[in-house]
């Protein structure tokens, strides 16, 4: 069996000229990175923007496992599915962070024989829209420290700035520093620390702006931290704003590629779920939909994280109106979550597959109180039994829910046409999207809105600090803001370890960041880190490069 890495390098690719072309995008609306990758420019969006929509199917999951479910893969495939039937189809996905490339995951292009390519480059630096994000972010935090340092005429108090530093790499070590040593000449002395590039307000602003103003607008609000009595400093404040715009000018601009079946595929933003929002652009979902009369699209981890963000947050932001949602699972997933362990996932076992099943249920109980159509893709694997995917179809009956096997990383398109025939039948029925909070509730009430409806939990409590944190918010009257909750994505819960579909379960809010550009308020719950770490065994141990260029171990 090929790799993932070796399949992508064999693929022949279409000038990214012609793959705008299927979608009616004229050349001199492209700005071309190379052959096969470019940004589309604002003139393509003032073009087609009074243009109806397309429908909008978005991706999810169930939470995930080590066994892995493809959302991805199944995202592409179900793109090229559609454009099998005679669609005019598009994707819209995240941009991969270099933090689990490098770390856990190894890539994040899809897999197989559905996959956005060139994969290498997506996957490592793109177009730089990740770089330019990280730069903006440590630009504002420069400018803080050299606010203190050159007078602080604003009395911001150093022992109150939120703002971080960030880095797109996964290091533990950077969790936690003190800046400023060396002498008086070295700035104003303070604890610090640094977050992943993905977990940046930045990276979220990028996402939920709709144009360069509103990305200004949105810098401007960015909270840094608080004076001495207790008032905020913004970007606004330090004049950073168009420093942070200028930086970020290009980045704002949609990526576009191609899957190996050459559908066009937006790949632009890329914030994590579990962590952040989730979500591709704003931009990219936009112009898609106006362009493609079937926009797909994926969002982050499993649908009590990424889906629920998606809707409550990105939908509401952008007045976006999904048609049809896919919830992907795969046996192996269920199985773990029915407490086989890892070795055994190759042994039939349908009693753990049926109390595993309970995740995938909670799941489709969350995005059908959203009002949205539901369609369940099992992503076939080689070991799966006859009476295993028997059992699954009887149980997703049980549900209600439509069922198809997919099999686009073996086949590509060719493996998911029953899944788009389900989808196409699925984006024909009403949809009547609602949210699981108001906006106009306290951030108590949202949150426990969405502990309770979409995690299931019987309590949330509140840790002291969390306590302080909403007492400003609320002093700042900043209450509306929406939520983007910070939990683990392994569990309903916020305990990783409580795998399948846990109840009576306590949800901790530590703290509760301020996001004010982005316009929301970041929950951290249970031991979530917005810095994650290296495994024992990194992703970058196996990765190589001969002398010809050629890359190896990116999956």
């Amino acid at each position: 069996m090929h790799s993932d890495i070796d399949i992508a390098q064999s693929a022949q690719l279409k000038p990214i000229t012609a793959v705008a072309a299927t979608l009616g995008l004229e050349e001199h609306e492209l700005e071309p990175y190379g052959h096969y990758k470019a940004k589309v420019t604002p003139a393509a969006w003032e073009r087609v923007k009074d243009q109806p929509d397309g429908r909008l199917i978005l991706v999810t999951a169930i939470n995930p496992t080590p066994a892995g479910e493809g959302k991805t893969t199944i995202t592409v495939g179900l793109g090229q599915a559609l454009a099998r039937l005679g669609k005019k189809v598009a994707i819209a996905l995240r941009e991969p962070s270099l933090g689990p490339s490098f770390g856990v995951k190894g890539g994040a292009a899809g897999g197989g024989y559905s996959q956005v390519v060139p994969m290498e480059d997506i996957n490592l630096h793109f177009t730089g829209d990740i770089h330019a994000v990280t730069t903006a972010h440590n630009l504002l935090a420069a400018l803080v420290d050299n606010h203190l340092q050159q007078g602080n005429v604003l009395g911001l108090d150093p022992r109150r700035i939120t703002w971080k530093r960030v880095l797109d790499m996964n290091d533990r070590a950077l969790r936690h520093i003190v800046v400023g040593l060396g002498g008086k000449s070295q700035g104003v002395p303070r604890e610090d620390g640094f977050d992943i590039s993905v977990a940046s307000e930045v990276m979220a602003i990028l996402c939920l702006s709709g144009s360069l103003t509103e990305l200004k607008e949105r810098l401007a609000r960015i909270v840094v931290g608080y004076t001495y009595t207790g008032q905020v400093v913004t970007a606004g404040d330090l004049k950073a704003a168009g420093a942070m715009a200028l930086l970020l000018k290009d980045a704002l601009k949609p990526n576009l590629v191609q899957t190996l079946e050459h559908v066009p595929a937006f790949v632009h933003g890329g914030p994590f779920a579990n962590i952040a929002h989730g979500c591709n652009s704003i931009m990219a979902t936009r112009l898609g939909l106006k362009l493609a009369d079937y926009l797909v699209t994926e969002a982050g981890f499993g649908a009590d994280l990424g889906a629920e963000k998606f809707f409550d947050i990105k939908c509401r932001v952008a007045g976006l109106k999904p048609r049809a949602v896919v919830i992907v699972a795969t046996v192996r997933a269920l199985k773990l979550h029915g407490g086989v362990s890892k070795a055994e996932l190759g042994r039939e076992n349908l009693a753990a597959l049926e109390a595993g099943f309970a995740n995938l249920e909670k799941q489709v109980e969350n995005v059908r109180s959203f009002g949205v159509p539901t369609v369940v893709a099992i992503n076939r694997f080689p070991t799966d039994t006859e009476q295993e995917l028997d059992l699954t179809a009887k149980l997703c009956a049980g549900l209600g829910v439509p069922f198809a096997l997919s099999e686009v990383w073996e086949r590509g398109g060719a493996g998911g046409l029953e899944l788009a025939e389900k989808v196409i039948q699925a984006a024909k029925q009403t949809a009547k999207l609602s949210f699981v909070y108001q906006e106009n509730q306290s951030p108590k009430e949202k949150i426990a809105a969405i502990a309770h409806k979409i995690y299931g939990a019987a309590r949330v409590e509140y840790t002291a600090e969390a306590e302080r944190d909403l007492e400003a918010i609320h002093s700042l009257g900043l209450d509306h803001l929406l939520v983007c909750m910070a939990k683990t994505q392994y569990s309903l819960s916020d305990n990783p370890a409580l795998l399948g579909r846990p109840s009576g379960f306590t949800l901790t809010v530590r703290q509760v960041r301020l996001s004010a550009g982005a316009g929301f308020l970041v929950p951290i719950t249970g031991q979530i880190m917005t810095m994650p770490g290296l495994p024992k065994h990194p992703a970058a141990l196996d990765m190589d490069i001969d002398e010809k260029g050629h890359i190896k171990g990116l999956f």
